[in-house]
């Protein structure tokens, strides 16, 4: 029924929202994120990453760790571990409209964009490279298992790195296609991101070091837990035993904390500490 003048009497319901309007609203959406979010996240990554440099630089006195040493070979190994893991989380967020997706991605590459800065002025207060000298990891041979990088797949450059081909593929993904891979390919990277934490934790003198390890084996450790639970909300889980792993990665954590003798202190860090 309508007015003498064309509209719809007033008592008259609203017809209902169809799906158009609904895409209509999921691509405004998009374009939100790509005209005010992804330039604010990218200045806020710039500042993470600055900030971190400074700490790094500010950190250290006379006493630095040389060219041999676990934690020059941890600060670079573990700043292009840090690498991919931005890279996946930006990915992702541009790919899922999942606030907590998107909340945890955003803290990871916040979180580790200031780290890559932490230890990259590390490396310069040391007056080191950032370039490795040698191999990948070779600063952790004899400790523990797994980190030999002789025998990974093509293109992964240390143990639990994404290989182009999983990249290609969180870029071609979307929704809670995109949600699931980026979950999974970040739990691997984070398993294999805190084991490295911990060698450094094992093989390290410098205080500031090691407390920096510390904070990423507490911060990844439980980052593990919560997006196992989020697989789990997506009928999904992980690519490794998690309990398994964690119930391991706990009795380490409680041994070192038994047992430590200080072996560290008299460790060969190559340098003049």
């Amino acid at each position: 029924m309508t007015t003498p003048g064309g509209g719809p009497t007033t008592g008259e319901p609203a017809a209902p929202a169809t799906g158009g309007g609904t895409a209509r609203g999921r691509a405004a959406a998009r374009e939100r994120w790509r005209t005010f979010g992804a330039p604010a996240l990218a200045a806020v990554t710039v500042a993470a990453l600055c900030l971190g440099v400074l700490l790094g630089w500010l950190a250290f006195g006379a006493g630095r760790p040389g060219e041999g040493s676990a934690e020059a070979g941890f600060a670079r190994d573990m700043s292009e571990h840090h690498a991919q893991a931005v890279q996946m989380s930006q990915l992702v967020m541009q790919r899922t409209e999942d606030e907590d997706v998107r909340r945890l991605a955003v803290d990871i590459d916040n979180n580790q964009n200031f780290e890559r800065g932490m230890m990259a002025g590390w490396l310069a207060q040391w007056d080191l490279p950032r370039a490795r000298p040698g191999e990948r990891m070779d600063w952790m041979a004899g400790h523990g298992d797994g980190h030999d990088v002789t025998d990974l797949p093509a293109g992964v450059p240390m143990p639990g790195m994404a290989s182009p081909s999983e990249i290609e593929e969180l870029t071609r993904a979307q929704g809670q296609e995109a949600e699931v891979l980026y979950l999974q390919l970040m739990t691997t990277h984070h398993i294999a991101g805190v084991e490295m934490a911990q060698a450094a934790l094992d093989l390290a003198a410098d205080e500031d070091v090691r407390a920096a390890a510390q904070r990423m084996v507490d911060a990844q450790a439980g980052e593990i837990t919560l997006m196992t639970r989020m697989l789990a909300e997506r009928d999904a889980e992980p690519r490794e035993d998690v309990s398994a792993w964690l119930a391991g990665a706990e009795g380490g954590a409680a041994e070192q904390d038994g047992g430590g003798d200080g072996s560290t202190e008299d460790a060969d860090h190559g340098g003049d500490h």
